[in-house]
């Protein structure tokens, strides 16, 4: 029998690896909704929704500075009938300056309750492809080598995991997206360079602060080798299940305003704004994401909002 406290003190212990890394290369795309947006983070959130989930989000990055970031994920998953097994596709198209990259993967997971009190170990696997494109017209780069101005077109397999544990309160997650190493744009180096492994924690905690207003603090940190260390945190009011608004912080990067709606059992909006903290914001007027997500009621159950 797994024991719930080696479990936990083993997850923790990760992110304090991660805390500790090094850094200098190209990160995957970012969101400031990572809390709408887990399945593109873990393998292993597939299918806990309790019920087929749509989520898409839109973020474009930097407004005002040509060729920064726009990026848009699709992600779709449900649990099977045993609602043991969970099945997911995730999709993410990332735009930046002469490069396009596009992430195509299933998600799989398999989740064990850990006692009755609610608690649960989800192991994720994903699998899919990495298309990068790059057209080296669109713009000026600082390395006139005519090789790193021949437009690419990449195809490259990628392999993941994650575990993810959870009770309705609370929840705590580990993956790495990609095994495999792959082909990227890096926008400093302005050139095609191999990505490294990436490895994500996250968590959040749900207090309930009357019967009608909810707190959820959650954190997101991304950590690779040889790269800047991104760890994100978030504090969100939830109120009349109905409302959310809060405020995010990206170290050494951003601060955000975050604001949501539960227009009906079945449909969410959600909105980010971004300050840039860096000496970047002289020149760009901030980040937005938008997300929308669409729920269905599953058969004889009752479709109910959850924070997470």
């Amino acid at each position: 029998m797994i024991h719930k406290s080696s479990i936990i003190k083993g997850l923790i212990a990760v992110v304090f690896i991660l805390i500790s890394a090094n850094s200098f290369a190209q990160q995957d795309p970012q969101f400031t909704n990572y809390m709408y947006n887990t399945l593109s983070v873990n393998p292993a959130y597939a299918g806990q929704r309790e019920t087929l989930s749509v989520v898409g989000l839109h973020r474009t990055q930097w407004v005002g500075i040509d060729g920064a970031p726009q990026t848009q994920t699709l992600g779709i998953h449900s649990p099977l009938r045993n609602e043991r097994i969970g099945l997911g596709l995730n999709i993410v198209n990332d735009a930046l300056g002469p490069a396009r990259e596009t992430w195509v993967d299933a998600n799989f997971s398999y989740t064990i309750p850990l006692n009755a009190n609610d608690l649960k170990l989800s192991f994720g696997a994903k699998a899919g492809f990495h298309m990068l494109d790059t057209d080296w017209s669109k713009g000026r780069f600082q390395d006139p080598d005519v090789v790193f101005n021949q437009n690419l077109n990449l195809i490259s397999p990628m392999i993941g995991a994650g575990l993810y544990m959870h009770t309705r309160k609370w929840y705590l997650g580990f993956a790495i997206p990609n095994f495999l190493e792959t082909e990227h744009y890096d926008d400093f180096q302005e050139s095609v360079a191999t990505e490294r492994m990436h490895f994500y924690a996250i968590g959040g905690y749900v207090f309930n602060l009357s019967e009608t207003l909810e707190l959820k603090p959650a954190f997101l940190v991304k950590g690779v080798s040889g790269a800047p260390l991104i760890a994100d945190v978030s504090a969100n009011f939830w109120y009349k299940k109905n409302l959310t608004a809060g405020i995010a912080w990206r170290w050494d990067d951003s601060v955000s305003a975050l604001v949501g709606f539960q227009v009906t059992p079945g449909m969410f909006i959600g909105y980010g704004y971004d300050l840039t903290t860096t000496g970047l914001n002289n020149y760009n007027s901030g980040s937005h994401e938008i997300t929308l997500r669409f729920e269905v009621k599953r058969l004889g159950r009752i479709l109910s909002p959850r924070f997470f």
